[in-house]
């Protein structure tokens, strides 16, 4: 049976129990199930490599002593050895042991929870989990990460408050021209699952890991936060199932919530890639934290001040942003002008319509960037669709071969790009240019002749811009009126 036919199956076992109510419940349900599987898988790894090795977990709750043998423990019996002990036990786990893999698994289920009712439905869970899962076959643990794609996918069907996990396509070509090198700290302070991160994991071990201490350098330098509990235990479980031994520097919290000044230099990073929630606002307060020039509730505004304060000079920085943020006034003005005085935002890639359907149909962009010296010029690459492609669906999705084209324009940032031409996708516009705008980065491909747009979100700004108008035309109407009125009175 095959990985994806056993999720299928748990999922419809789960269906049958009165306690799991949706995706994302029956998700989380079965997350906390893996995550004790895949534990167990790995801790048989560590038994034959290393004779002292000591589960941070007590005997009764390991998964081999409780949950493997299929004719074990069910029903109320091992209902309410989950609730009452497993759950109580695993939540408290620094009584018991203070190791970096306690930490770990104490904060997987600091926010996890129970949610089947029936001890017989979730004995039927477990042996399915049991059967056919197997984390130490190498070829299994590879299926098993493809499959794990699909299950955050599904989970993609309940992205609420701008949270839209990136594909994969976006998140590998962010981090192919970042670049970051083996023992660059590499950081993302809004992690979701952990995509970034797994895709950073991939390239450093693809292009610069060459022996064991390589690879421990590798496992210390990747950091993520995450504030949600079920994305955060995903990408706890997706650093394991990406050879992590022990992901303690995925913590679970909101970046947000501390004072900006307190991140002090020891904590600075060498690489962030990222795609911080847009559209959400943060909870009262927490604008607070930074300084008043740039205190908005916008949440991925506020992790843009975060991401350039907390990167070294020197450091290279990909961000997805909306393009509300590109033309947005105000505060974000006033951000825009610390990117641009700060850093060199060196190119903008423009993403097409689609690219988060069926989630969001907002556009998007790549932002990249490099914090120590101010912009000159940046430059602008306008994302193409596929040929015969008139957006993007389930059936026609985004591909990473399509960034071909950016790579092979490219070119290298210690030369300042100068190898970089303008062509009908490509175009670059000076920082006084920008200045002259307001910093309005909104900058239309100047190759392409005046096209009339269908997005709604363009139409509507359109037509509140064109009420202001009409507005101020009444008012200065209705003022000459009235001194005509004065006049013949």
């Amino acid at each position: 049976m095959s990985i994806s036919s056993t999720i299928k199956s748990i999922q419809d076992i789960m269906r049958k129990d009165v306690g799991v109510d949706g995706d994302a419940q029956r998700v989380g349900q079965l997350v906390w199930l893996l995550f004790l599987k895949i534990f167990d898988d790995r801790e048989q790894e560590w038994e034959l490599l290393d004779d002292s090795y000591r589960s941070p977990m007590p005997e009764r709750c390991r998964w081999r002593n409780w949950a493997a043998d299929p004719e074990g423990i069910t029903g109320d019996e091992l209902k309410d050895f989950i609730d009452g002990q497993l759950f109580p036990t695993l939540q408290n786990l620094q009584e018991y042991s203070t190791t970096p893999a306690a930490f770990v698994v104490r904060s997987v289920f600091e926010d996890a929870y129970n949610y089947m009712k029936s001890g017989q439905l979730i004995r039927q869970v477990i042996n399915k989990i049991q059967e056919g899962v197997d984390f130490n076959k190498a070829q299994e643990r590879h299926a098993f990460g493809d499959m794990y794609e699909q299950l955050l996918r599904d989970l993609q069907s309940a992205g609420n408050a701008g949270e839209f996990y990136t594909p994969r396509p976006v998140t590998e070509f962010m981090v192919r021209m970042v670049d970051p090198k083996l023992d660059e700290k590499v950081m993302d302070p809004a992690c979701g699952t952990g995509g970034f991160l797994t895709c950073t994991i991939e390239h450093k071990r693809s292009h610069y890991v060459k022996t064991a201490e390589d690879e421990r350098t590798l496992q210390a330098s990747i950091f993520g936060v995450e504030k949600k509990p079920l994305p955060h235990l995903l990408a706890t479980t997706n650093m394991i199932l990406h050879g992590i031994e022990v992901p303690n520097q995925i913590r679970h919290d909101n970046t947000l919530a501390r004072p900006l000044i307190s991140w002090g230099p020891s904590e600075r990073v060498h690489c962030i890639v990222a795609n911080p929630p847009f559209g959400g606002m943060e909870e009262d307060g927490i604008e607070t934290n930074f300084p008043a020039a740039f205190r908005t509730r916008e949440t991925a505004d506020l992790f843009l001040v975060l991401i350039m304060h907390l990167l070294k000079d020197g450091g290279r920085a990909a961000v997805v942003l909306p393009d509300g943020f590109l033309f947005g006034e105000g505060i974000k003005s006033r951000i825009k002008e610390k990117l641009l005085t700060e850093c060199n935002l060196h190119t903008i890639v423009r993403l097409p319509n689609g690219v988060f359907n069926p989630y969001t149909g907002i556009k998007t962009n790549l932002l990249f960037f490099t914090k120590g010296t101010p912009t000159k010029n940046v430059w602008f690459y306008e994302h193409q669709y596929p040929a015969g492609y008139k957006s993007y669906s389930k059936t026609k999705p985004m591909r990473i071969e399509e960034f071909a084209t950016e790579q092979a324009w490219w070119g290298n940032e210690v030369d300042g790009f100068a190898s970089r031409e303008e062509n009908e996708f490509a175009w670059k516009v000076s920082l006084d240019e920008l200045k002259a705008r307001n910093w309005n980065l909104d900058c239309k491909n100047p190759h392409i002749g005046e096209q009339i747009s269908h997005d709604p979100d363009e139409l509507l700004r359109k037509y509140a811009n064109l009420q202001d108008e009409i507005s101020d035309l009444r008012d200065q109407l209705k003022a000459v009126l009235a001194e005509a009125l004065e006049r013949q009175a």
